[in-house]
């Protein structure tokens, strides 16, 4: 990895670990603020919201800055927002403090993934975002067992205090490490907002937030799945969110090459139909020990292999508005979060029991499926029309 992209990795280290350790420490802040857990998920869709919110607006307020200098803005506004976390007395408090903190998230990424394709080399772009989305699966990795961790033994408290820690070192690392790049044209947002004149960024954008809303749809009530349905304890959670961890890991690195060798729409399509088949299954294993790892393991996998090429795909539909279109592609993933979050707690307050969400995720991913087949379509209806045009 080019030392230029390790702030954008660590970066993605303290943003994986702030949106998903809360999967880990749900009923932690349940039980502390006095609130059920389908309320207590309610928090997660809080930060997904920030997300929505901040990455087109923030992007558009800083647009004409040094990507350098927006990199640095938005991680002292992470840092500042997750230390309050840390102190919120009450849900009403937290979830205010939790949107706050979303809203720098899919402006860091957004920004962060142009600037890793212009570090890359030639065909390498895809690559080199998947470094900077590789800090999201060490998170998962290390980081979110470890504020797991800490949040069951010790408290939820000290899980945002050092993700703010995280975010304090990954701004020393922009400074240190990061070249300066010039502002690639004048940014105008009204022009920028020309984007969404065109068909194809929404069709991208719904794949974004209906087909990764199967991956929150589960991972969001991952701990109650462990441990009221499979017979896992609690402190056997930690290690599974490893398990889980690696499985993203793998896939992260599986989705950079795959998007560089195939178009990223046939690779999104292809690992949106893998994830419905995998939520599926892990529904029908659940009760078992040893299958549901292993699909713990795979449907990690096969769900952080979406990161690169949607990203991409996102990108080269911009058309000169790279940044807020890359940026609004990761506002796409964390209405996923929301969508997940929400729609597979409801079955569960319904009284179907924690498996019920797989079927929600199963179906969200599905629906993301058929629409990136319609942009599979499209897209190869205007390359057969350019081809008869020009001859």
């Amino acid at each position: 990895m080019k030392k230029s992209l390790l702030p954008l990795t660590i970066g993605g280290f303290g943003i994986g670990m702030t949106e998903f350790v809360m999967m880990g420490i749900l009923p932690d802040i349940a039980n502390s603020l006095h609130i059920s857990i389908p309320v207590a998920g309610h928090l997660i869709s809080s930060y997904a919201l920030g997300v929505v919110l901040g990455a087109p607006l923030l992007v558009g307020i800083a647009g004409n800055y040094p990507p350098k200098k927006i990199l640095l803005g938005l991680m002292a506004l992470f840092t500042f927002c997750n230390a309050l976390s840390s102190f919120a007395p009450n849900y009403e408090i937290m979830m205010m403090t939790r949107l706050l903190s979303g809203l720098p998230h899919g402006a860091f990424f957004g920004v962060g993934a142009v600037v890793a394709s212009r570090l890359a080399g030639k065909g390498k772009e895809a690559q080199a975002i998947s470094m900077m989305f590789a800090g999201l699966t060490v998170a998962n990795i290390i980081g979110v067992p470890l504020g797991t961790y800490i949040g069951h033994t010790m408290s939820w408290r000290i899980t945002f205090i050092l993700i703010a820690v995280v975010g304090l070192i990954t701004m020393l690392c922009i400074q240190k490490l990061l070249p300066e790049m010039p502002v690639v044209g004048e940014s105008n947002l009204r022009k920028d907002l020309k984007l969404f004149t065109r068909v194809e960024p929404w069709l991208i954008l719904g794949i974004t937030a209906i087909g990764t809303g199967g991956l929150f749809a589960w991972f969001s009530y991952i701990a109650p799945l462990l441990t009221e349905v499979a017979g896992f304890g609690s402190d056997q959670i930690t290690w599974i969110l490893v398990l889980a961890g690696l499985g993203m890991a793998v896939g992260n690195l599986i989705a950079g090459r795959t998007a560089d060798m195939m178009s990223p729409i046939k690779a999104t399509a292809l690992f949106l139909l893998l994830m419905s088949v995998c939520l599926m299954v892990v529904y029908f294993v659940a009760p078992f020990k040893g299958p549901l790892l292993i699909m713990t393991f795979v449907t990690g996998a096969v769900a952080f292999s979406l990161g690169a090429p949607i990203q991409i795909l996102m990108i080269r539909a911009a058309n000169g508005s790279e940044m807020l279109a890359s940026s609004v592609s990761q506002a796409g993933f964390n209405i996923g979060n929301a969508l997940g979050a929400y729609l597979g707690g409801l079955p569960i307050a319904a009284g179907l029991g924690y498996t019920s969400p797989e079927w929600v995720g199963a179906m969200l991913a599905f629906a993301g499926f058929v629409l990136a087949m319609t942009v599979y379509f499209r897209q190869r209806n205007v390359a057969s029309f350019e081809l008869a045009a020009g001859n």
